[in-house]
């Protein structure tokens, strides 16, 4: 079984949803500050409380952070987009579930044209034939 690393997992989380070290460090409490956010983010576990609560402040299940894997992380990021739960970020510089929307939307218009030619092929090969 693959060694999750909780602490890199937070990271990815807080970036994608493009929140600073120091706007998790606030919404944690006053004892918390970049740096320890930073530290905290090297951290392979992290405890179950502390866990929780960086939880509640990023909208994000304490699952996906112990079990993080791509696909799990696409559609937690996706639905917490979709329910506007998540800090609002004035100054997005990177969507990655828009970038994924584009790239499924160009892949069915791709299929859209491959059916179309297929269907027109097939037409051919039937007047060719005679039928």
């Amino acid at each position: 079984m693959k060694q999750v690393h909780e602490g890199r997992n937070v990271k990815r989380f807080r970036e994608m949803l493009g929140i600073k070290q120091e706007a998790l460090a606030s919404e944690l409490g006053e004892d918390w500050n970049q740096k320890k956010i930073s530290l905290l983010e090297q951290k392979e576990s992290i405890e179950l409380p502390l866990l929780q609560q960086i939880s509640s402040a990023l909208k994000i299940p304490v699952e996906a952070f112990q079990n993080f894997d791509e696909e799990q992380a696409i559609t937690v990021i996706s639905s917490t987009f979709n329910d506007n739960a998540a800090v609002v970020n004035n100054n997005p510089t990177f969507h990655p579930i828009d970038q994924l929307i584009k790239l499924h939307e160009e892949k069915i218009a791709l299929y859209e044209r491959m059916l179309k030619e297929k269907d027109e092929m097939m037409e051919r090969l039937e007047r060719l034939m005679g039928k």
